[in-house]
């Protein structure tokens, strides 16, 4: 005989068996007590036996209702996990991403209609930091770190390196004066690398380094947009800034670089392998980026 118990006659009694109340059971079935009742009726008929004794002001199982809660309750469970985890894979995931700012405009930014292209079904939440600041809680974070930074998985995107730079304007005025330039004008740092400009002298080979102003900003973007303006020379991010180059915004004074351990490096936050879109995600980011190392 083809069995025509509704599901939702099985799910209603499952709940009214665990409660014992026709009451408490509509309520979390968003039903009145009444339908629930009804429902229950249907299913005690179809199987020719009560499942409840029912009282004036309660109800309780009887020796059929038990057993037959014992059995039904596993399968009932079982399918609404089913239900829901079809549903999930069904949605679009969303992964959130936390990341500094001046790296997801300069150079995360620009490639990620690669991203949506090769994965339109997978959301992204972007939230952006200073350098410096704790990233913000989420699936994964690109941080900007002088050593290997703590987290569950990291991986190692590529370094940092510092070029000094200025605007168009300034290197007409002070290229041909080597050097001496850098008593002329202010140098620009970003305030997180207070000693980067003596270090850069140091290296460089600069005799009596003595500068005339050091300003220093705690904004990435804000360091660069200055130097443009003509504010003074900056110690500009590559290859992170190479945009500002491409596009004659920013020119290198001097061809002597500054080297330092700075590296941006990928924290996964949890175990990816459970989750095939963060999986995704983090090669996509190693492979966005492996031209940089």
């Amino acid at each position: 005989m083809a069995v025509q118990t509704p599901i939702r006659g099985l799910r209603s009694f499952c709940i009214a068996a665990k409660c014992l109340s026709f009451k408490h059971a509509a309520g979390q079935l968003f039903l009145t007590p009444s339908a629930v009742s009804h429902q229950i009726k249907q299913l005690e008929d179809q199987l020719g036996t009560d499942l409840f004794k029912r009282q004036t002001r309660a109800i309780e199982l009887t020796n059929a209702g038990k057993q037959f809660y014992k059995a039904v309750q596993p399968i009932i469970t079982d399918l609404e996990t089913t239900i829901s985890d079809f549903t999930n894979s069904q949605q679009n995931k969303t992964i959130v991403v936390s990341l500094p700012e001046f790296f997801a405009s300069e150079l995360f930014v620009p490639k990620l209609s690669e991203w949506t292209d090769l994965n339109p079904e997978i959301n992204l939440q972007l939230e952006t930091a200073k350098v410096g600041a704790t990233p913000a809680k989420g699936d994964l974070s690109v941080v900007l770190a002088n050593g290997k930074p703590n987290g569950s998985i990291v991986t190692d995107l590529f370094p940092l390196r510092y070029v000094p730079a200025c605007s168009k304007r300034l290197y007409r005025k002070f290229a041909a004066e080597g050097y001496k330039a850098l008593k002329s004008v202010p140098l620009i740092l970003h305030q997180s690398r207070p000693w980067s400009w003596h270090q850069w002298a140091e290296r460089a080979g600069v005799v009596d380094f003595d500068p005339k102003q050091i300003i220093q900003f705690d904004s990435m973007f804000g360091l660069a947009r200055a130097a443009q303006q003509g504010m003074g020379i900056a110690l500009v991010p590559m290859p992170i800034s190479q945009s500002w180059f491409q596009e004659q915004h920013l020119v290198r004074l001097f061809e002597e670089e500054l080297e330092t351990n700075d590296r941006y490096y990928l924290l996964q936050h949890e175990n990816i392998e459970n989750s095939k879109e963060l999986e995704t995600f983090a090669d996509w980011v190693k492979n966005a980026f492996a031209q940089y190392r």
